[in-house]
């Protein structure tokens, strides 16, 4: 598995012994095989990363945006979009890629028939934000023939018109939390506030950003997506424990050898901090990948969504 990074997951796997035994006691992999298993997702956690950079780097063919195309793929679009200088439609279909999500049988069917209209009109950013009455009146007559499904990070949401969560109320407060003058870069001026720090600005968007059903973790997963993508300055400075589940369940086991560890989230935060210090893979990946290894510690299972 993954020749060339191997001695970056026995790197790991060394320093997470070193740390347990020189700094924190780490119980939830006292064992070799915990602790490999660990590493082998923090691995795996930084090539989803690497991916996307390596991707970003690369020609990007033209129908990758093109919604009607078996090529499209929504990251490629953003890359290809942001590259043109419309900031608007990238943080757009990232947006859209979030909320829908890549399902791991139907992979982007459904947020392609919803962005191509079916193929008859793609709702671009400047058509929906000037027009949500429109859209929501073209999704409620035509949710039914919209195939697909959410993926399992979004698998509560639902396109049905008469749901506060449902797509068309979502889109609504997204647009709403934008600004008037559905201006991105203006979201990010304001938002960012200035500041230098990747991580203050993360933590700014983070704590502002209201749209309806992105709780922790849409907001998580579409803002780490936006700075992976170069949309904004801003990458996750904490792993945002409070409101999560897996990655929370995955740092008590880690630090209380227990996935329900009377552990405080602020001593978890501090403690991941200091960890991190050591490892250097970022809350990114730290976060997703305690999440992982959480589900299966003693044994690696490559999980994909």
């Amino acid at each position: 598995m993954w020749p060339n990074r191997m001695d970056k997951v026995e790197k790991l796997a060394a320093q997470l012994a070193k740390f347990s035994e020189r700094q924190r006691p780490l119980p939830g992999i006292a064992h070799d095989d915990t602790r490999k298993t660990l590493a082998l997702q923090m691995v795996a956690s930084l090539r989803r990363q690497d991916f996307t950079t390596i991707r970003k780097g690369r020609p990007i063919d033209a129908a990758r945006a093109d919604p009607n195309s078996d090529m499209f793929d929504p990251e490629l679009a953003a890359t290809l979009y942001l590259k043109a200088g419309n900031l608007d439609e990238a943080f757009w279909i990232t947006f859209l890629a979030t909320h829908f999500g890549k399902h791991g049988r139907y992979g982007w069917e459904r947020l392609k028939d919803v962005y191509s209209g079916l193929g008859r009109k793609t709702w671009t950013w400047a058509e929906v934000s000037v027009d949500p009455k429109g859209f929501r009146k073209w999704l409620a007559r035509n949710a039914h023939r919209i195939g697909g499904a959410f993926s399992n990070h979004r698998k509560y949401e639902t396109l049905k018109d008469d749901s506060p969560r449902g797509t068309a109320a979502v889109i609504e407060s997204y647009i709403k939390w934008v600004g008037p003058e559905h201006s991105h870069a203006k979201l990010v001026a304001k938002t960012t506030q200035g500041a230098n720090d990747p991580h203050k600005s993360f933590d700014h968007f983070f704590r502002n950003m209201k749209v309806k059903s992105f709780g922790r973790l849409g907001k998580f997963d579409f803002l780490t997506m936006v700075g992976r993508l170069d949309l904004a300055p801003i990458t996750p400075g904490s792993a945002y424990l409070k409101g999560a589940t897996g990655p929370l369940r995955g740092a008590r086991l880690l630090f209380g050898g227990r996935a329900n560890a009377a552990l405080q989230i602020d001593q978890l935060q501090e403690w991941l901090t200091e960890l991190d210090e050591v490892l250097n893979i970022g809350m990114q990946a730290m976060e997703d990948s305690l999440c992982n290894w959480q589900k299966s510690p003693r044994k690696f299972v490559h999980f994909k969504g």
